[in-house]
């Protein structure tokens, strides 16, 4: 799927139609300190791990594409719901 890097569309931040950059975000890190993860280091010593011993499955077909609009006269950045799409990339 390609869509243009600049396209005008409303910004909630001015109240109108302007031109936009969009850009695609990108995965932060992850946190050591999340609910499962202290579950899995709970769990880790003598015997069966449970849970946490299955062999986790592969990869989804489409991935979720997150995408960034900058609005190119306030600068302010907002976001839509995201879509699926195999391939991505920008057109221009």
């Amino acid at each position: 799927m390609k869509i243009p890097k600049r396209f005008r569309t409303y910004c909630p931040f001015c109240k109108k139609h302007t031109e936009h950059v969009a850009e695609r975000v990108k995965k932060g890190k992850a946190s050591s300190l999340t609910r499962i993860e202290r579950q899995k280091k709970r769990q880790m010593g003598l015997g069966n791990s449970g849970k946490f011993s299955k062999v986790p499955g592969g990869d989804k077909p489409t991935k979720r594409i997150w995408l960034r609009y900058r609005c190119s006269e306030c600068n302010k950045a907002h976001q839509r719901p995201c879509f699926r799409a195999k391939k991505f990339d920008f057109s221009e």
